[in-house]
């Protein structure tokens, strides 16, 4: 009898961490498709890309944004505000990472909820 528990209770874990992969999966494009309707892969990259001829791109690889900002307090609600009102050209320190000398503010492509669970994405990424 107990080994049958013990299967049991192996079966339900996999079974829970397959669904919770699977929730995150979607999540994870969720935060994909607002990004893309949002315009925000125009300057932005998952992953840090330079082009063969060297040239940067416009805006950092989140995995950057996510390198720099991930387990800072306040990072969600400070990347969310630089989303939707833009960042200060003078503070840049992407240096070598970007191309661009700041970000526009994007609250007319994105809402409030949609970019915090952009960033919350983003905060995410390994």
């Amino acid at each position: 009898m107990k080994r049958h528990h013990k299967i049991c209770f192996t079966f339900g874990v996999l079974a829970l961490l397959a669904m919770t992969a699977s929730a995150q999966q979607a999540a994870d494009d969720a935060a994909k498709k607002i990004a893309a309707n949002a315009g925000c892969f125009t300057c932005h990259s998952i992953k840090h890309v330079v082009s063969k001829d060297g040239v940067l791109p416009v805006g950092p690889a989140w995995q950057d944004v996510a390198n720099q900002y991930r387990g800072k307090p306040g990072a969600a609600d400070f990347l969310t505000r630089i989303v939707l009102e833009g960042s200060n050209p003078y503070a840049s320190h992407w240096k070598n990472k970007a191309a661009g000398i700041a970000m526009p503010p994007n609250a007319v492509a994105i809402s409030e909820s949609d970019a915090r669970q952009v960033v919350y994405w983003i905060l995410s990424l390994n």
